[in-house]
């Protein structure tokens, strides 16, 4: 569910935002597939992925329209890439997301945390409204790790859901390290989803540990939860974020689900 292929200019600016870090998080934060897009979308395959997304999100006006031509384009050249959007709060953004759903996007990315915007901003309600009456879902930075925002954390999410109930969305990170409070979420709206991406691995744990009392709620949300990566832009080898998940010990039909089922049951998957 989580992975990034953004415009050569973009990613580069990301990843050194990723190299600068260490002074940010405390820690540094190396990128382990550092590699040219042919090598990392073979890589990705040779994993045995079968569908992966472009997830790229603004940090300013009049940027993400832009963003969402190269995703459509990136989608058309790469069969097994879902189409991806996103979107920004600003003027025009209905008419450039209802285009995005006209086109075929089927996730939407949105980054509370770098767009440093609210979720409940007046230029986003009419979007939220296209994405519930779509049923398009929204994958969503909206927790606050690694850094909190100005807008991060549960309680934007849970006023627009009050709003929208119907939305599809997909917490990114499990909304690390508020799990229990998106986890509540998950259990009042059937739209919520959450996927695994970066939670349970060794260097999430060392700072923002999942709480072991709420281990029994993934069984009972187990369909909800959908594997994520966050490749390339990972601090590890992309197979320590399966074997984070495997040592859980929730079963195989639980890994299973998590790790495909459940996405190609979201966005009808041959199976």
């Amino acid at each position: 569910m989580h992975t990034h292929f953004m415009p050569h200019s973009v990613l580069r600016k990301v990843w050194a935002y990723f190299d600068a870090a260490g002074e940010m998080a405390g820690r540094p934060w190396p990128i382990t597939y550092r590699e040219d897009e042919p090598v990392r979308l073979k890589i990705l395959r040779d994993f045995g992925v079968r569908a992966f997304t472009s997830l790229v999100y603004p940090h300013k006006p009049e940027m993400a329209a832009w963003l969402n031509t190269w995703t459509a384009e990136f989608a058309a050249n790469t069969p097994d890439c879902l189409h991806t959007a996103t979107f920004y709060p600003e003027p025009g953004a209905e008419t450039y997301v209802a285009e995005a759903i006209a086109a075929g996007a089927r996730i939407f990315k949105v980054h509370i945390q770098v767009g440093d915007f609210d979720p409940r901003a007046p230029h986003l309600r009419p979007v939220w409204g296209l994405l519930e009456d779509s049923g398009v879902p929204a994958l969503v930075h909206c927790g606050s790790g690694p850094i909190p925002g100005n807008h991060t954390g549960p309680e934007p999410i849970t006023e627009l859901l009050r709003r929208h109930p119907r939305l599809r969305l997909i917490i990114a990170h499990m909304g690390t390290p508020e799990y229990s409070e998106f986890l509540d979420l998950a259990t009042e709206y059937d739209g919520v989803h959450l996927d695994t991406t970066m939670v349970w691995t060794d260097f999430t744990e060392a700072d923002a540990p999942y709480p072991p009392n709420e281990r029994p709620r993934l069984l009972d949300l187990g369909d909800r939860i959908l594997f994520g990566s966050d490749f390339p832009n990972i601090p590890y080898p992309y197979g320590h974020s399966l074997f984070a998940l495997e040592r859980l010990e929730l079963g195989t039909e639980w890994l299973r689900g998590v790790c495909y089922g459940n996405a190609a049951r979201m966005f009808a998957i041959d199976t």
